[in-house]
């Protein structure tokens, strides 16, 4: 009860600071119940004066903190939940704060790497960026008496209690949506919650982003075209990730890429086939990739940084993708419409046909048609639509993923209107199905199946004398009834007096709750 009203006052709290900062007034009133419209022009007139100019939402996450800003940038990638228009506005949702003090930055480094900051750094920099998670601090480390200059990554103090706190009141709004709402069930607001809660979790904790660049980097060692930056294991913590430093261009700074002559097209080539290899390929892809993540090397290289997003991919759901992608480059609708039955994404009730005729009405519109004639947000609309009417539950990966593709073809886009996306995709697309969906790849398949079946095998006669005790125990039951143990009928005793107190003092309440009404009507 007591967690419940306090989850009801922050929320409440957050409700306020949405009604000032003008967020109820993009809500179209016909969408909502009487009752709801009520309350709707209730907050209308709590409206501070301004509100109605530039991004409402946006504002009122940045005040309301850390995990808000982390909600708004994670439901920047969940447009089947907030609707497109919505995820673009967050899409441009900084998250940027004031850094912290360089003495308490300082104090985490040294209490995190047991050794004074002057002798883990030749140089420890004032913070050069500073998000809600963590901050950056430009430094020098020394080696053989080489100097080279890190980029040293430092957690906030105490924000792992904030986030929590924050993350059990939105844990506490989706349990209660879904209660009542069949569309929150479908859309699986708990499995959001709880997927950003891991998200954060893992953010919080700057050895898995260290870990992160460290399997990209193995991942992409011989590719020519990407590279990630390198981890200074020794200097690195759960506090503190110490990386090299990256003097590259931003993909961000269009001016200086125009002064370096650089081949703007064949950079958006680069962008879309480097993503795809690593989502197709590896399975593991950087699920933040706008272009301020983005650097280009003296090499001409990619190069990454922040890794705090990533997205993985499963054998099923990279064959799935690969053979969608070559579905739409082939107009072969009918082989989309069958892979998702296959995949388990639509219920088998659903016509094949008519489910090959929604995805013709996406695909047909964009074929033979550059990127700057397709509109990823009509796109991504059509793809929602259809995802709904078709009763297809909600894959967290494939959203991210799908996202992630719109923001990489973006940033391409930005350095080649004229960009075709299913053109650059085809090669990348048709050498993982040949490696993975021809004859070699059937082979490999059909060899890991025979692996997994003589694992099976192995484990049979286990199987067979857990079975056996599992009989025995529902003879013993059918024989004997279910008996239950002193500890839990002590258990269930407390558990029906405690109900029955609270029963108790709801009936005291209602009772003097009704007396105080005959007495003042008297």
């Amino acid at each position: 009860m007591i967690s419940a009203l306090s989850h009801v006052a922050r929320l409440t709290r957050a409700a306020y600071v949405f009604a000032r900062e003008g967020v109820f007034g993009t809500v179209d009133p016909a969408l909502v119940p009487a009752p709801g419209q009520v309350l709707l022009r209730a907050a209308r007139l709590i409206e501070r004066r301004g509100a109605k100019s530039g991004p409402r939402l946006s504002r009122a996450l940045t005040r309301l903190g850390p995990a808000y800003l982390k909600l708004g940038q994670f439901l920047a990638t969940r447009p089947d939940v907030v609707g497109v228009a919505l995820a673009r506005d967050l899409e441009s949702l900084q998250d940027r704060l004031p850094p912290f003090p360089q003495a308490e930055a300082e104090k985490v480094v040294a209490t995190s790497l047991e050794r004074p900051v002057a002798q883990a750094f030749a140089s420890f920099g004032p913070a050069v960026a500073a998000a809600s998670i963590a901050q950056v601090h430009r430094g020098e480390v020394e080696r053989n008496g080489e100097r080279r200059q890190v980029a040293v990554k430092v957690l906030r103090p105490n924000v792992g209690s904030r986030f929590r706190r924050d993350l059990a009141d939105f844990q506490f709004v989706a349990e209660r949506a879904e209660r009542y709402s069949a569309e929150a069930r479908r859309l699986r607001l708990i499995e959001i919650i709880n997927t950003m809660s891991r998200s954060v979790a893992m953010e919080m904790d700057l050895r898995l982003e260290a870990a992160a660049l460290s399997e990209m980097a193995e991942n992409t060692r011989d590719d020519p075209d990407f590279r990630v930056p390198t981890v200074d294991w020794d200097r690195t913590t759960n506090n503190v990730l110490t990386m090299e430093w990256i003097d590259g261009i931003a993909l961000n700074d269009h001016a200086r890429l125009a002064s370096s002559q650089v081949d703007l097209p064949d950079l958006g080539r680069k962008v879309i086939q480097s993503f795809l290899r690593h989502a197709l390929r590896d399975g593991f892809f950087h699920a933040d990739m706008h272009p301020g993540n983005l650097f280009l090397d003296d090499a001409g290289r990619l190069v990454a940084v922040d890794f705090g997003i990533m997205g993985r991919l499963g054998l099923k759901e990279r064959r799935f993708l690969a053979e969608i992608l070559l579905g739409f480059i082939t107009r072969d609708y009918r082989r989309v419409a069958e892979v998702h039955f296959e995949a388990g994404y639509v219920p088998a009730h659903h016509s094949v046909e008519n489910f090959a005729q929604a995805i013709r009405a996406i695909g047909e519109p964009i074929h033979n048609r550059t990127a700057e004639e397709i509109s990823m947000a009509k796109l991504l609309s059509l793809l929602l639509e259809v995802t709904a009417l078709f009763d297809m539950q909600t894959r967290p990966e494939l959203i991210l993923l799908q996202k992630t593709m719109v923001v990489v073809e973006g940033v391409a886009r930005s350095f080649d209107p004229k960009l075709d996306i299913w053109t650059v995709a085809d090669p990348v697309v048709r050498q993982w199905i040949e490696r993975n969906l021809g004859p070699i790849g059937r082979i490999q398949g059909a060899m890991a199946g025979a692996g997994e079946l003589g694992k099976a095998m192995s484990g049979l006669p286990a199987i067979a004398s857990r079975s056996i005790r599992v009989l025995e125990q529902l003879e013993a039951m059918a024989r004997d009834g279910l008996v239950l143990s002193p500890d839990t009928i002590a258990a269930l005793g407390r558990v029906r007096a405690r109900q029955n107190r609270w029963r108790t003092v709801a009936l005291w309440v209602i009772a003097i709750t009704f007396l105080s009404i005959l007495w003042l009507v008297r």
